[in-house]
């Protein structure tokens, strides 16, 4: 076998260095975050920063329990899970002073056969006031996949760790009838500590084609 044969090789049988719960664990503490997005039918861009905090929970916190439940899985299957709160605002919503701020609870359940994948549960969508399940997927590089499918929209992410304190994320959203938007995130963690940050925590639903793609890690 050749050297790029055997490259090949063992790049496909690498596994991933952590799991899911593991990431999310990496991801606690206040954030800030530099956004860069990009409305494809329009062909503009826009940018905006906002303030992320993340809370990891247990297997046993009382909220993922509650998470799996609304999504009629057994809690004992759950790793785990995070509290999410974030506020910002986007260079199009300076005209209006419009922030977009908000938070959510959200529960890992591993695939029994491969930890490395499974079920993403959220207490709500983003464009309606339903629970949601994403299905993730961590790969050898370290990086954490999402794929979430709405009523109204469906979106990939990719999250992943340049550096311990850095975090990036990339995401694609394509509504149904076409809108679509791509969207590239740099987050530096301010603090290791979870800071509460002065949030409207109701969910808001919209029948409005722009209304704005939240990602699992905030806005």
């Amino acid at each position: 076998m050749g050297q790029t044969e055997t490259t090949a090789a063992a790049t496909a049988t690498e596994k991933p260095t952590q799991t899911a719960m593991e990431f999310f664990q990496s991801s606690a503490g206040t954030w800030h975050s530099q956004r860069t997005t990009h409305h494809l039918p329009f062909r503009r861009s826009e940018m905006g920063g906002s303030a992320i905090q993340v809370e990891a929970l247990s297997a046993g916190d009382d909220r993922v329990a509650e998470i799996c439940k609304m999504h009629d899985i057994d809690p004992t299957e759950a790793a785990g899970g995070a509290y999410v709160q974030w506020s910002g605002a986007m260079q199009w919503d300076r005209e209006d002073d419009e922030n977009h701020a908000g938070s959510t609870v959200f529960a890992i359940v591993p695939d029994p056969a491969d930890p490395t994948k499974g079920k993403m549960l959220r207490e709500r969508g983003y464009a309606e006031i339903v629970p949601v399940a994403g299905q993730f997927e961590m790969d050898a590089e370290g990086g954490l996949t999402l794929i979430t499918e709405y009523e109204t929209m469906s979106s990939i992410e990719r999250f992943w760790f340049p550096s311990p304190d850095v975090r990036m994320r990339t995401s694609t959203v394509k509504r149904f009838g076409g809108f679509s938007t791509a969207t590239f995130c740099t987050e530096n963690r301010l603090s290791a500590e979870p800071e509460p940050l002065e949030v409207d925590t109701k969910p808001v639903a919209s029948e409005q084609p722009n209304q704005p793609f939240y990602s699992v890690f905030g806005w």
